[in-house]
């Protein structure tokens, strides 16, 4: 084994990411449900259901609007962004039975904790750097 190959650990694969993605969105969602009196799950199986469905839309469905929405987000200085995050909440919330969000207020306030949850992972160590935009940070180090 060459010293070049020691100098950049080998990367989780795809499983490992996939399951620590889904674990993460499970985690953040749970944290917006002990936080907000407005929004429940039924039980475990709704809080994993809504973490894989979250993570599918915000993988494959998020960019495409924000590329469709990018003028708009330009005009609103990024604003027209936070509608897409709410959006992919909402959306969530309709495929997903019991995982539920009551009112706009509770889904703005939602759509905050996941941001500020997200942003305080992405600067803080941990096995969900592997993923995402963190991936990107974990292999730069």
């Amino acid at each position: 084994m060459s010293a070049h190959a020691d100098a950049h650990p080998r990367s989780p694969g795809l499983l490992v990411r996939l399951l620590i993605s889904w674990l993460t969105n499970a985690l953040v969602l749970a944290i917006v449900i002990g936080l907000l009196a407005d929004v429940h799950a039924t039980d475990t199986g709704a809080v994993l259901g809504a973490a894989a469905v979250f993570g599918v839309l915000n993988t494959l469905l998020k960019p495409l609007l924000r590329l469709l929405t990018l003028p708009l987000a330009i005009l609103t200085f990024g604003l027209a962004w936070f509608f897409v995050s709410m959006l992919m909440l909402v959306i969530t919330e309709a495929i997903v039975g019991g995982f539920d969000i009551h009112g706009f207020w509770t889904l703005v306030e939602a759509t905050l904790i996941v941001w500020v949850v997200n942003l305080i992972l992405d600067f803080t160590p941990g096995p969900w750097q592997v993923t995402g935009r963190r991936r990107r940070r974990y292999r730069r180090t």
